[in-house]
């Protein structure tokens, strides 16, 4: 499966950048954010191949919180598939993904699958209403999750449930609350330049 991507070409040896944009939204959401924050990167931002009502997704849903699991496992090993080319086409020794809301799902739920593809993880808003199996690979991943305390479509407990399996299989889980809702908070700019810094 292939995707429509926006690309930006980095320098020799340096990180692969995955964005994922949100629901509604497209593969200049966070484009121009992430050569902001690492200049020189490779930059791939690929856009949902999935439509609601015209809003782009990365996977069906059948209502809010309410994932259809045939189609979110097809398009994560889909998905997959495309990071991985990505990472070989671009020879990057390390791969940085970004995702907001839903592109923050796809992402993690790439993670839980194919633990060993993406290094450094940053989940803002995500939810994952499932029970995940085990992953051993992502022992040692870096994971930053950013969510807000009233959040309505990613309930807080959902997102304490995620971190607290992230953490079960040996990733290294920071979180960064803020008091708003699913609106991305300057606060949460400035943790992903602190991740991204360490």
């Amino acid at each position: 499966m292939s995707y429509i991507a926006k690309r930006t070409t980095g320098t020799a040896r340096a990180p692969l950048f995955l964005t994922f944009h949100g629901t509604g939204g497209t593969e200049d959401q966070f484009h121009g954010f992430a050569e902001q924050l690492l200049p020189g990167a490779h930059i791939v931002s690929p856009r949902g191949d999935v439509s609601e009502n015209g809003a782009a997704r990365f996977f069906k849903r059948a209502a809010e919180g309410v994932y259809d699991m045939d189609d979110l496992n097809e398009r994560t090993h889909a998905m997959a598939d495309f990071i991985a080319d990505e990472i070989a086409r671009t020879g990057a020794t390390n791969t940085i993904g970004l995702g907001y809301s839903n592109g923050a799902n796809i992402l993690a739920s790439v993670a839980i699958n194919q633990g060993d593809l993406v290094d450094d993880l940053i989940l803002m808003h995500p939810l994952i209403p499932f029970a995940p199996t085990p992953q051993r690979c992502l022992e040692g991943r870096r994971v930053l999750i950013t969510a807000g305390e009233n959040d309505p479509i990613c309930p807080p407990k959902l997102t304490h449930q995620l971190a607290n399996y992230l953490t079960r299989q040996g990733a290294k889980v920071t979180m960064h609350w803020h008091n708003g809702d699913h609106g991305i908070a300057q606060s949460e700019v400035a943790a992903v330049e602190k991740f991204l810094a360490a």
